[in-house]
């Protein structure tokens, strides 16, 4: 499946320390540096960190027991003004201001020559010495904000200067402490066109050289662009709704809302944490926040959503974009967690759409709940319409597709697709299922699966989630809860991460196919015929 879109130690030895979720250099490092001196080994540790990543919270804290620990470390900060969208926050300001006062550095340089050449000085004199060069540096650098926490500032330089890096970094390697070089490139440097637009050249699809236009493919729409669409026309029905993303604008389908409702986007940078409980403020004053956000990302904010969102039972809608696999990025990206994580949360109600249209039904329903809602959507376009679009979906109620006696699948979102195509397979053999699109994780359709259970006597469960704590447990333990005695099989993902791939290998390598599905089934004929047959 070819190499891992990001840093896996078992890939490469130069690959230390694995890495896909931002903000994290920092602390990394540090714990290597502290390492590095209780074994009593020489070696230097070095974290880069991205402007963008030095939103987060986590990156504050490490820097601030950098400065406490005073650990023989280098940070190479590399300000681009981007993260996959442009870098947002005071912060960021901040470091747009440096850009322009590169003379505090050559002031300190000169200045530190200075003292070198008086032979001796007493201490009334380097106390003097080292207010001059505090009232200097708060002078030319707006708050200093580095050497407060106790780091040694070298910088703005030009990061796409090569001579000028080797020789800088040659320098500051020969000195002890805590430093930091903030260097300053150009996202899509040399290419005109993805200077211009470094958003969508992130991550591009194939494009012409000389236009940087998208080659056009016919396509269906994805599901981030439905829910972008869809947002957008209910924040134009209802004054209530506001939107907050954690600097995934652009990929979770926001932009068009950013447009018409710039006042009501809120963009907190890499700041997971401070999303969550900024969305829930705004829920406990009234509000309608969506918060637009990654599965795997989401899990960074996992105190939040049970403290600050479910405890309070604060309406808060969770639109939770690349739920299950994501594809080449690998194992740091896939969202194979989610509905387990969520579906233990008390005033949770967690659903997973089968297409488009049943994604902007939910959207509608959550609006009008009274308390936390997850719309969980895989990465890519839409699946094919099984129905018609519709205007309501019921609270906890299930939709049934197919219908038979020998058996029942119940799918849930990305799923049911195989699942169909297992009851294909299946009838072609002479066995007729019920197909279920579940539709809700949380509230369950109890009725409907204790009815399913006692007429065909087998259930297969299908998720694009790990298994354990998922959509099948919850299946399993309804109907153990029933004193139901009737076999569940569950398809999903087992007690392993998985690595990178296109997602179509990726199910077939871990079960999540059709064919699995219509085998697991059989199996479970199998042995309730040995079960009758042998009491």
């Amino acid at each position: 499946n070819g190499i891992s879109g990001f840093p896996k130690r078992n890939e490469s030895e130069h690959d230390c320390f694995g890495t896909g979720h931002a903000s994290t250099s920092i602390s990394a490092a540090l714990g290597m540096a502290c390492a590095r001196d209780l074994q009593n080994k020489d070696y230097k540790v070095i974290a880069v960190i991205g402007d963008g990543s030095l939103s987060g919270g986590m990156a504050f804290e490490a820097l601030n027991h950098i400065g406490h620990l005073k650990k023989d470390i280098l940070v190479i900060l590399n300000s681009n003004e981007m993260s996959i969208s442009p870098s947002v926050g005071a912060l960021s300001s901040y470091l747009n201001r440096l850009l322009t006062m590169p003379a505090y550095n050559r002031i300190r340089e000169d200045f530190d020559d200075l003292l070198s050449k008086v032979p001796k000085l007493g201490k009334r004199m380097k106390d003097l010495a080292k207010r001059l060069e505090e009232g200097v540096k708060n002078l030319l650098v707006p708050g200093a904000f580095f050497e407060e926490l106790g780091l040694r500032y070298f910088g703005p330089f030009d990061g796409h200067n090569l001579p000028l890096l080797v020789e800088t970094m040659g320098k500051v390697k020969q000195m002890k402490g805590p430093r930091l070089v903030h260097v300053v490139t150009k996202k899509g440097k040399g290419y005109p066109l993805a200077e211009e637009n470094p958003g969508w050249f992130h991550g591009a699809s194939p494009f012409e050289i000389k236009t940087g236009r998208p080659i056009k493919i016919l396509r269906k729409p994805t599901y981030s662009e439905i829910f972008g669409e869809t947002i957008v026309e209910l924040a134009r029905e209802d004054k209530r709704i506001v939107a907050v993303t954690a600097a995934m604008c652009d990929g979770t389908g926001l932009t068009y809302f950013a447009g018409e409702f710039k006042e009501r986007l809120f963009d907190v940078g890499i700041a997971e944490e401070h999303a969550v409980t900024l969305a829930s403020a705004m829920a406990c004053e009234g509000l309608r926040p969506v918060v637009a956000v990654y599965s795997t990302f989401l899990q960074r904010a996992y105190d939040q959503i049970i403290h600050d969102v479910c405890l309070q039972n604060l309406p808060v809608i969770f639109a939770i974009d690349r739920g299950g696999l994501v594809g080449e990025d690998g194992p740091t990206h896939h969202g194979l967690f989610d509905l387990s994580y969520l579906r233990h949360l008390p005033n949770m109600i967690l659903m997973a759409p089968k297409n488009g249209a049943e994604l902007k039904a939910m959207l509608r329903a959550a609006v009008k709940l009274p308390s936390p809602v997850a719309i969980r959507y895989p990465r890519g376009q839409i699946a094919e319409e099984e129905t018609g679009e519709f205007l309501e979906i019921e609270l906890g109620k299930a939709e049934v597709l197919r219908k038979g006696g020998d058996g029942a699948i119940i799918a849930c979102g990305t799923m049911l697709a195989e699942a169909v195509s297992a009851f294909h397979l299946l009838s072609k053999e002479g066995i007729r299922v019920t197909i279920v699109n579940a539709r809700f994780v949380k509230p369950l359709d109890e009725k409907l699966i204790v009815d399913l259970a006692k007429e065909t006597g087998i259930i297969v469960t299908c998720e694009e989630n790990v298994r354990a704590g998922g959509f099948g447990s919850a299946v399993s333990e309804l109907l153990a809860d029933k004193g139901i005695n009737c076999p569940v099989t569950s398809i999903g993902i087992k007690d392993e991460f998985v690595g990178q791939g296109k997602i179509a290998e990726l199910k077939e390598e871990h079960g999540l196919t059709a064919l699995r599905i219509a085998k697991a089934l059989k199996e479970l004929r199998r042995r309730n015929e040995e079960s009758r047959n042998n009491p």
